[in-house]
């Protein structure tokens, strides 16, 4: 077996130690990587400070080239990624697809937002003193952003930090999830190949492969100037408590709510519900957890969800057919079996599913779980869901709020006042009439409240949040 090495500076590094992929549903070894070292650190922070002079001051026709040479690159890899990614982390071979193709899309979209870097001009004339002054005012990129990148979309949430941040012009440090290290550095060769075609002489985009614990030493590195994190809530803010003047991005969990209400067309929302709940099993921050259903409906659609939930293949990801793959290890298939197994000494009824083989576990429906159960109150990223009746529209939105997170959430109504309503009530990042909290454009606005983190991706987006405004006083 070839072990796969990172890249720091312009040169891909071996080093005495190695780190094993573990296939989650084979449960072996499927590759090995070179482990990076903290000095291998301090090395990619002293270039990509250097470099990043050079690659800021590029014109614009040339990072947009740039970016267009690497998504060009990814069409062509789509089907090794997609395997890659199966191989790595599980994802069944069909949602890996998709995923490329989404990473795909946002590294386009870099290409059309390295065109329109927005700027303002504005009247400076608003107080006597200061006739004559007009104001120009144009974005800058911070600097050095460290990206740390989760295992549960290793391809695309890689895109969504390398994709704004190069458009801007800025540089990154990367250092994806202990469990899809090949992921990550297949798309930092991706950015070589492009940068060497370039004629660059550097490249913007370095990888480690270190631990969380040593990356962490380096979020207040006076070099790093911004971090991007995705990844667990107990992560993500007490990185944020080691800052010292850097910017900082947080996409953190959830426990996504959707509500059903009375005019909702059961035969829309229960397909939606069970794929946005089962599909990877579960493994997404904005994967459906809790659904409240109004009490006319629930005896209907209880019957059509088990329906669907029942259609759901599940097992080898390499097959075509399946949607609920493993759980990224088999520990987090037995922590959901106990939390499953709670709720049901507490009362919840288990309407299907609750079994587990190895890491899979099957797609699995509660209903009327206590409130406070694991299930309920924490995020279970896992194949479940649970079921609960409302008949009170204002009620469902309280119970979707009560939650410490904030991400997305899903309504199904035909009712404009519920939307506005949910619209103006619920407390996340996004709403999504007629369709799940699972739902995502990659180029929308992205990005949660309380518990779900700080700042928002999509790449225009993330682009503000990756440079500073600053503004040019004239008198004229």
């Amino acid at each position: 077996m070839d072990i796969v090495k990172y890249l720091i500076k312009n040169d891909f590094c071996s080093s005495a130690e190695t780190v094993e992929i573990i296939n989650p549903y084979k449960q072996e070894v499927v590759k090995k990587v070179y482990k990076s070292s903290v000095d291998d650190i301090n090395t990619s922070l002293d270039y990509l400070t250097e470099i990043f002079y050079l690659y800021k001051n590029l014109p614009v026709y040339a990072k947009s080239e740039f970016l267009e040479r690497i998504t060009n690159k990814f069409i062509q890899k789509k089907e090794f990624l997609a395997n890659l990614l199966t191989l790595e982390t599980g994802k069944p071979i069909k949602l890996s697809r998709i995923e490329i193709d989404r990473a795909i899309f946002t590294f386009r979209t870099g290409v059309e937002e390295s065109r329109r870097l927005d700027g303002e001009i504005i009247d400076l004339d608003q107080l006597k003193g200061s006739e004559r002054k007009k104001g120009i005012i144009k974005r800058f990129p911070v600097g050095v952003i460290l990206a740390i990148t989760p295992w549960n979309f290793p391809v695309n949430l890689v895109a969504h930090k390398l994709s704004p941040a190069l458009a801007s012009g800025n540089v990154v440090l990367l250092k994806p999830a202990s469990a899809s290290l090949c992921c990550g550095i297949e798309i930092v060769k991706i950015i070589k190949e492009s940068a060497d075609e370039m004629k660059f002489g550097f490249c913007p985009v370095n990888v480690v492969t270190n631990s969380g614990s040593e990356i962490e030493q380096f979020v207040s590195d006076a070099r790093v100037k911004m971090v991007s994190f995705t990844g667990s809530p107990a992560v993500g803010w007490n990185l944020k408590k080691k800052l010292n003047m850097q910017k900082i991005s947080l996409e953190l969990g959830g426990n996504a709510g959707v509500i059903v209400d009375e005019t909702a067309d059961i035969n829309i929302a229960a397909p939606k519900i069970a794929a946005g709940a089962f599909s990877h099993a579960g493994q997404s921050c904005i994967s459906v957890q809790r659904v409240f259903v109004h009490k006319s409906l629930l005896n209907g659609f209880r019957k059509f969800l088990l329906e669907e939930t029942n259609k759901i293949k599940y097992g080898n990801p390499f097959e075509e057919d399946i949607l609920t793959g493993p759980m990224i290890n088999e520990k987090e298939a037995e922590r959901i079996q106990s939390w499953v197994e709670d709720a049901s000494g507490k009362g919840a009824e288990i309407l299907t599913g609750g079994k587990r083989e190895g890491a899979v576990y099957q797609p699995t429906v509660l209903f009327n779980a206590p409130r406070n159960c694991d299930v309920n109150s924490k995020e279970v990223f896992a194949p479940l869901l649970t079921l609960t009746e409302f008949d009170d529209f204002k009620t469902a939105v309280e119970e979707i709020n009560n939650s410490d997170f904030g991400l997305q959430a899903g309504v199904f109504t035909n009712n404009l006042a519920n939307v506005m309503y949910a619209f103006e009530n619920i407390e996340t990042g996004g709403v999504v009439i007629n369709d799940v909290s699972t739902y995502r454009m990659d180029s929308m606005p992205y990005g949660g409240v309380k518990n779900s983190g700080i700042g928002k991706e999509g790449i225009k987006y993330a682009i503000e949040e990756m440079t500073e405004r600053k503004i040019l006083v004239l008198e004229i």
